[in-house]
């Protein structure tokens, strides 16, 4: 098995690094209530630990932590707890990655464009779609990917990548 452990703890150390001034001595966003045990940037890196792993699903990470790790995360919180915490520190997160490629890339002057089609659902379900159409502003739509030659659904992703090939930003 993985050695999830590890990689959480050297996530872990890599958020505290980067997040200096966003969070309290404790690692969790300033807010009223009690303090929990199982920190923002805790969170935050099991999260991204997960995604290292390729574990998709909040219940697959939890099945597996309750099953190989519950001596290693005394604090662990509960599934639903997680997901509300998760978003709640998504803006926390995205701070920290934007840290993380500004040590990694620097002060870079050239960058590259690059777009990739994200499919909602087949092109031929599109006029039953109800996802994200509440929203004109939003709201996915039809469009053609040249370099697949295929009509699609959805949303085209935008990224602005360093010559280091991180990502700088995303639309």
């Amino acid at each position: 098995m993985r050695n999830l452990t590890a990689n959480f703890g050297k996530i872990l150390d890599i958020c505290k690094k980067f997040s200096k001034n966003l969070v309290n001595e404790r690692g969790n966003l300033p807010r009223r209530g009690v303090v929990p045990r199982f920190s923002d940037l805790e969170v935050i890196a099991l999260s991204l630990t997960a995604e290292k792993y390729s574990i998709d699903s909040e219940s697959l990470l939890f099945s597996l932590l309750e099953e190989y790790y519950k001596t290693d995360f005394p604090n662990l919180i509960s599934r639903r707890q997680y997901n509300d915490r998760r978003k709640f520190t998504a803006n926390l997160c995205e701070q920290i990655r934007k840290r993380i490629a500004q040590a990694i890339d620097g002060d870079e002057d050239y960058f590259c464009i690059d777009s990739k089609p994200i499919s909602v659902c087949r092109f031929a379900r599109a006029k039953r779609c109800k996802l994200g159409k509440k929203d004109f502003d939003t709201a996915p739509n039809y469009g053609f990917c040249a370099a697949q030659n295929t009509h699609y659904y959805g949303y085209k992703l935008h990224a602005l990548c360093g010559l280091k090939c991180v990502i700088h930003s995303y639309d």
